[in-house]
């Protein structure tokens, strides 16, 4: 190589060096600045129910006997009623496990924000949906009977039964009539363990889930105001015609 040709490239790789060489440190201040972009697209995207899923093992939920199926679709039902703007306090939610027996704690209150079991308790069903299990429900004035579904709680009041709740039912003609029936939560002397010891079960309202008086007031005061309460079975009735949940997400 000649010394023109020589006294060309020498600037040239120079330039090209310098350049890469700030490339380079560029590029590695930008990664360690946001690590998070920079592996972005070595990151696998978590889809809702995985999220689901780990709430309800992270918080261990299974220990307490509150099924999978009714807090997915109880998180399900919850999502929708966000997104239509019915919920006042997102950071509550609770859920009433009908598949479990009476003589089970089946009230489950959750703190989603804290990710805490706040209460978990007795709670009753209507007289005419069944003894042990509820297996029956109704929309129906006098049927006596619990109605499934999708609830934002009310304001509270002092009646009959002492201090209760106001549950606004949110499903069209699967309990949309809870307020004209008088659906409520409140205290009763029939939902207690010594019941369950003498009989096997705790005593039937007239469809209201009624729950302890020792707690009835804390609970109460805890989930009043728009928050939501989600009554569960797996009872097929619901699952066709809930407008709720995804039919493909109900085991029919």
């Amino acid at each position: 190589m000649n010394l023109k040709v020589k006294k060309f490239f020498k600037p040239l790789i120079f330039i090209v060096t310098i350049s890469l060489f700030v490339f380079l440190i560029t590029t590695l201040t930008s990664a360690e600045k946001n690590p998070a972009s920079a592996q972005r697209n070595l990151i696998p995207a978590v889809n809702d129910s995985l999220e689901e899923e780990s709430l309800y093992d992270s918080m261990r939920l299974d220990t307490t006997g509150l099924s999978r199926e009714a807090f997915e679709n109880a998180i399900q039902g919850y999502d929708h009623l966000e997104e239509k703007g019915r919920i006042k306090n997102p950071d509550i939610l609770s859920i009433i496990d009908f598949s479990l027996p009476s003589s089970k704690k089946r009230l489950f209150v959750i703190d989603l924000k804290n990710k805490l079991l706040l209460f978990n308790t007795l709670v009753s069903h209507g007289r005419n949906s069944g003894t042990l299990v509820a297996n029956t429900f109704s929309n129906k004035s006098n049927s006596y009977k619990s109605s499934l579904g999708f609830y934002v709680t009310g304001d509270t009041y002092s009646g009959e039964h002492g201090y209760s709740l106001r549950l606004i039912g949110e499903e069209a003609g699967i309990n949309d009539n809870a307020l004209s029936r008088g659906i409520v939560m409140h205290s009763a002397a029939y939902v207690n363990e010594a019941l369950i010891k003498s009989q096997g079960y705790i005593g039937r309202s007239l469809g209201c889930p009624a729950i302890p008086e020792n707690v009835h007031r804390k609970v109460i005061e805890r989930i009043r105001n728009g928050t939501v309460l989600f009554f569960y079975s797996p009872d097929k009735y619901y699952s066709m015609h809930t407008q709720m949940l995804a039919k493909d997400s109900i085991n029919s």
